[in-house]
């Protein structure tokens, strides 16, 4: 993996201190530590881009630890899924891949010395009765009947939940610390609860769970992490994990907190896009509309693009909310100078050059991309009947419209002026269904030599070579920038029912008829569109839209 650009921030300078110090013997050492219940979303590449890019930059080592803890809701699949994307993000932990559930046993025991030491007690109160017992934020809780059981009788009863003699949820391992502290975690959280489900790593071998504030901190001290990057929402759990660290006399890492990333018009919680799943507001995990890494690598942005955007926000210590613009911007910036240039018509209307000869046929020269000259040409057959874009003709025009209207000359792209003689509609409905125009010879591939003058140009494609393809428009999934602001509290009364607009009659340049999945390319004028990596749609190629042009780019300019 190529080290990420050192871009200046709290995090860096807070090594650059420890460094100085000599605090960890001069290492560095992070990690990155999923949960295996869900698929990485554009949140966890921020997270990963850190942790790797930090280890790179002062020449450490990064982890990749799955804190494996909760056997309801992890699978291998998401195991896979992760290891997965993160190698297409372009980031490898070689020998350094661990899981919580290999500390099981190490876990054990450090709870078996908690309550030696008098520090953690089972407790028998149901969960509604723990909640109870805890208090509100402005009134202390109070202390569990069970709080005082002897370490004997605790290492009885925890024994005992380890070999499955009670029932689920029936007894926890809680921590002993202050019922009226402050702190509400600290109002002595639970350490492990008994779950009768089987482990997708460990089988039927455990029936006894540690909870994930009390694995997660052990997992760090562990692996001799030095810096444990987590996002602010940990902020409340560091007094917690210390207490942990230091009762148990192990050594401590520093954890440091960083704003998570929140990203406009899109929600970022793997339990909320669970919900879009499964209530099928989306197609699936790699839905082009979802923020996973799988989504938008489906929908057609690059791990370089993902990458540049995570640097380009940087690192900061207070929560905001990142312009999607700024993700989009990035995956133009890149496509601008890599996609090849292509002309599709996406809602085709017939154009008959009734001056054309019915048996002649030409290929014409088309700039692959004019950012990279060493992309060459490409011939684009021409021939008497064409597809343009219907919103590219009007019959009555309003005054600023300047495109193709009946005696009006504009420009086709690399070919010829035309223009609008005739137009033909339907007898029923009064739709315009075809355009018949005149073309002149001499202003082949450029202006006319007469030096007239025209005010548009228009792309095309020839309809008796043009392939027939569906194209997939995709828009946000969430009409207000915070989806969070919904109706009830429910983010999904915010879903944007136009989110994806299917156009199954697209005519596109036949040389894009060997397109391999994934292949991105600008149409012009239209944006740029990625060959979808799913099963072709009735045989038909599909192309994801992948961004809009900006403005500025999706202006074809009067060649010089």
């Amino acid at each position: 993996m190529t080290a990420s650009k050192a871009r200046a921030n709290f995090i860096r300078d807070i090594i650059d201190k420890d460094l100085k110090t000599d605090k960890y013997e001069g290492r560095v050492h992070t990690r990155f530590p999923p949960e295996p219940n869900g698929f990485l979303h554009i949140g966890h590449a921020k997270s990963i881009c850190l942790n790797f890019g930090v280890a790179a930059d002062y020449k450490g080592l990064c982890n990749l630890r799955f804190d494996d803890t909760n056997p309801e809701t992890e699978e291998i699949s998401y195991v896979e899924s992760i290891k997965s994307d993160m190698k297409w993000l372009g980031f490898d932990w070689r020998d350094r891949e661990f899981y919580a559930s290999d500390y099981f046993d190490k876990l054990y025991e450090c709870a078996i010395q908690l309550i030696n030491k008098g520090k953690a007690y089972v407790c028998d109160l149901s969960p509604e009765e723990v909640s109870k017992y805890r208090g509100t934020v402005t009134e202390p809780g109070k202390d569990s009947p069970y709080r005082g059981r002897s370490a004997e009788e605790n290492l009885d009863l925890f024994g005992r939940m380890k070999k499955g003699e009670f029932e689920d949820a029936s007894r926890t391992l809680r921590a002993k610390i202050d019922m009226r502290s402050p702190h509400m975690i600290m109002r002595d959280p639970p350490l492990y609860r008994i779950k009768k489900a089987s482990h997708y790593r460990k089988g039927d071998q455990w029936c006894l769970y540690p909870m994930y504030d009390f694995a997660h901190c052990i997992s760090d001290s562990v692996e001799g992490i030095t810096h444990s990057l987590c996002t602010l929402e940990f902020e409340n759990n560091r007094p917690l994990y210390d207490w942990i660290l230091k009762g148990l006399d192990i050594y401590r890492p520093q954890q440091i907190e960083f704003a998570r990333l929140n990203l406009s018009y899109t929600v970022l919680s793997k339990r909320k896009l669970l919900q879009l799943v499964e209530g099928k507001h989306v197609s699936g995990w790699d839905d082009p509309r979802m923020p996973t890494l799988s989504g938008l690598r489906r929908r057609g942005y690059t791990q370089g693009s993902i990458r540049n955007f995570c640097d380009e926000i940087g690192i900061a210590k207070f929560n905001s909310i990142i312009d999607i613009n700024v993700l989009e911007n990035s995956i133009r910036a890149e496509l601008n100078r890599t996609a090849p240039r292509v002309m599709a018509v996406l809602r085709p209307l017939k154009v008959v050059i009734t001056n054309y000869p019915l048996d002649k046929e030409e290929g014409l020269d088309a700039i692959n991309n004019p950012e990279d000259h060493g992309m060459g040409t490409r011939k684009v057959p021409f021939s008497r009947e064409l597809y343009i874009e219907r919103e590219d003709f009007q019959e009555d025009p309003h005054r600023k419209f300047y495109r193709l209207s009946p005696g009006r000359e504009v420009r086709l792209r690399y070919a010829y002026y035309i223009k609008c003689v005739d137009v033909i509609k339907d007898e029923k409905t009064g739709e315009v269904k075809e355009i018949h125009c005149t073309y002149d010879p001499a202003t082949k591939g450029g202006d006319s030599p007469d030096g007239r003058k025209v005010k548009a140009t228009l792309h095309w494609v020839s309809a008796c070579h043009a392939l027939e393809a569906e194209v997939r428009l995709y828009e946000e999934l969430f009409t207000k920038r915070d989806p969070e602001e919904g109706e009830g509290g429910d983010f999904k009364s915010n879903l944007n029912p136009n989110s994806l607009e299917v156009l199954r009659s697209c005519r596109i340049e036949p040389g894009l008829k060997k397109a391999k999945p994934g292949s991105r390319y600008q149409f012009e004028r239209k944006g740029y569109f990625c060959v979808d990596s799913a099963d072709p749609s009735d045989g038909k190629p599909v192309f994801n839209r992948i961004v809009s042009l900006r403005d500025t780019w999706a202006k074809i300019e009067k060649k010089k």
